[in-house]
């Protein structure tokens, strides 16, 4: 039990670091500021999206399943099961916010060309990004429960 406890401590760290990595690695890439124009912010968000569409929302599923999973092995212990159950609400959150706002702009956007942006498509790329903000703080703070729930555990368990 110790081996399969310690596994799934060690996959849902593990889960929630690529799942929060990539949020953050489109951050950067989509920051307005950047200075994209419409051509070079539709080819990157399209590439973005072919890569990501798939494996991503796969990725934050099983994020979700293990952080309820490893909640569930600690619910003895009230402060960390209550920080796993609060770091699985945040990886929820930022799951409903991709499904339901963000992948709809991205369906959108793979129906753009490169060659020739709609006249206001940075109104939709603000729209995207403001969401994405907040998306990748639910992220963010769900990471961040993870490993205070980690830091906070009893050696001796």
């Amino acid at each position: 039990m110790i081996l399969f406890a310690l596994a799934a401590r060690f996959a849902n760290l593990l889960l929630a670091a690529l799942v929060t990595g990539a949020m953050f690695g489109l951050w950067l890439a989509f920051n307005p500021r950047s200075g994209l124009d419409g051509s070079g912010y539709i080819v990157i968000h399209q590439q973005s999206v072919r890569g990501m569409n798939t494996a991503m929302p796969i990725l934050g599923l099983v994020t979700i399943v293990t952080t309820i999973a490893v909640a569930y092995l600690t619910r003895d212990d009230k402060t960390r099961f209550v920080m796993l159950i609060m770091a699985a609400v945040a990886f929820v959150a930022t799951g409903l916010i991709t499904r339901f706002i963000n992948q709809p702009i991205n369906a959108t956007i793979m129906g753009w060309s490169p060659t020739s942006p709609p006249a206001q498509w940075s109104a939709l790329r603000d729209v995207w990004w403001r969401w994405h903000m907040l998306r990748i703080v639910c992220g963010t703070v769900g990471m961040s429960l993870l490993i205070l729930a980690e830091l906070t555990r009893d050696r001796s368990v």
